[in-house]
């Protein structure tokens, strides 16, 4: 796959922390793994490039994003959506679940209909309020916001 929005992401596979010997790994999933994504979360259509590029290299492992306990990028969706339900919020247009935090109450997702780099969106899924979603950082691109955490985590800073 042509990495066009997430190179600086492509060029650290792997970081050293700097407080320890840990070495943090990108782990990706195949292009077959993300077209069985696509069939099941966007009608069958092709993902945002930024998305597809993120899930190619580091779709099982992203040192700059905490998918929560989930064994998988679908577990994470399924888990994603019963939250929705749980405390009773729906998302009427098709997203992707890309970071999970809070326990169950809140995650940073991506709206599939937005063009190639989407805007990142944060569900406050205990907000009582009808602002629960709201774009995160000003607008931040997911690209930008991938950049963003991976700067902070080469500058010895927690990118959480």
């Amino acid at each position: 796959m042509d990495i066009k929005y997430l190179i600086q992401l492509k060029n650290h596979p792997t970081i050293k922390e700097k407080s320890t010997d840990y070495v943090n790994k990108l782990k990706p999933l195949t292009e077959a793994e993300i077209v069985s994504l696509e069939v099941r979360y966007n009608d069958e259509k092709t993902f945002p490039a930024a998305l597809r590029e993120l899930l190619y290299l580091a779709g099982n492992d992203c040192y700059v994003l905490d998918y929560g306990l989930s064994d998988s990028q679908e577990e994470m969706q399924e888990d994603g959506r019963k939250w929705l339900v749980k405390h009773n919020k729906t998302i009427n247009r098709p997203f992707f679940v890309i970071d999970v935090y809070n326990g169950s109450n809140q995650f940073l997702f991506v709206y599939l209909d937005e063009g190639d780099d989407p805007l990142v969106y944060e569900a406050v899924l205990y907000d009582k309020t009808t602002g629960w979603i709201h774009c995160l950082n000003n607008n931040v691109q997911l690209s930008e916001f991938i950049d963003n955490q991976l700067l902070r985590l080469l500058s010895g800073q927690n990118p959480f």
